[in-house]
This record gives structure tokens, C-alpha cells and sequence, in this order.
């Protein structure tokens, strides 16, 4: 069965750095595009980043544009999401997602 799982998540402070993990497992996973997406407390899913099969080409959504990187390692059946310059409203719970599957998500909070 198909299983996304996330890590890396936690407490930093403003400005800070984290990387995210999305370690998938049954489903060929070079063959999918595959998403970030966030819930911040209170609020609604936010669409964060998306990669191609190939890890080439990378969209991300104007609120985290040049501090976020998406890449993946087909190899491992990973995706990552590295996030730099972190801010308090970057605080969600992070989700990696491929066609209907979601992981469990991992907990980014931005706090001093």
C-alpha cells in the first residue's frame, strides 16, 4: 500500500532553517509529480511546492517563492523540502501528498 511518511519537522526560531523528508514507499515514485502541502492553526490547506518526475522543474506558491527549495531522490524514493529564512507564519503542519495520499505530516513551528 501506498505510504508517505514525513520528518524533520520542529521548533526553530525566525530565520531559521529546516529539512523536510518524505519518505514513500508502494507506488512507483519516479513516476509521479509530488507536493508539499501545509495547515497553519486554524486555517485552511495551502498548496506549498510541487516537483516533476525528474526533480527539474519545481513550482512554489508566492508565500514561500525564494526561501523554499523542493528537490527529490528518486533513488531513495524521497522528496525533500528545504525551507530557509523561516518565518512565524510558516508555522503548519507540513504534508507531503502524491494523487489522493497524504502522509501524516510533520509539526513546523517558527517561534522565538
Amino acid at each position: 500500500q501506498v505510504q508517505l511518511v514525513e520528518s524533520g519537522g520542529g521548533l526553530v526560531q525566525p530565520g531559521g532553517s529546516l529539512r523536510l523528508s518524505c519518505a514513500a514507499s508502494g507506488f512507483p515514485f519516479s513516476s509521479y509529480w509530488m507536493y508539499w502541502v501545509r495547515q497553519a492553526p486554524g486555517k485552511g490547506l495551502e498548496w506549498v511546492s510541487r516537483i516533476n518526475t525528474y526533480g527539474e522543474g519545481t513550482d512554489y506558491a508566492d508565500s514561500v517563492k525564494g526561501r523554499f527549495t523542493m528537490s527529490r531522490d528518486n533513488a531513495k524514493n524521497t522528496a525533500y523540502l528545504q525551507m530557509n529564512s523561516l518565518k512565524p507564519e510558516d508555522t503548519a503542519v507540513y504534508y507531503c501528498t502524491v494523487r489522493s495520499y497524504w502522509g501524516q505530516g510533520t509539526q513546523v513551528t517558527v517561534s522565538s
